[in-house]
C-alpha cells in the first residue's frame, strides 16, 4: 500500500468537484495560463476558488470595530471627530 503524501489525513483530496466552460470562458482560461504560464490549471483553479472564498469569510466576519462603530457613530465637532 501507498504511503499517504500528507502526515495528516485531513490535508488529503478526497472529494472531486467536475464543472464545464462555454467556449469564451474556455478561451479565456487557456489564454491565461498561456500568458502567465500557469503549469497545474488544477492547482490553479483550486487557490482561486479557497482564495475567493476566504475572502468573503473575512468580509463577512463580525469584528469588534464594526460593532463599535455601530454603536458609537462619530460626529464631526469643530474640527475633531467624536464619539
Amino acid at each position: 500500500m501507498a504511503r499517504s503524501k500528507y502526515k495528516d489525513d485531513k490535508m488529503l483530496r478526497k472529494h472531486k468537484m467536475t464543472f464545464m466552460f462555454n467556449e469564451m470562458e474556455q478561451k479565456a482560461l487557456e489564454s491565461y495560463c498561456k500568458k502567465y504560464k500557469v503549469a497545474n490549471r488544477s492547482k490553479f483553479m483550486r487557490e482561486a476558488i479557497v482564495t475567493t472564498i476566504l475572502q468573503q469569510f473575512d468580509k463577512d466576519y463580525p469584528s469588534l470595530f464594526d460593532e463599535f462603530e455601530k454603536e458609537h457613530k462619530p460626529t464631526y465637532e469643530q474640527g475633531i471627530l467624536a464619539f
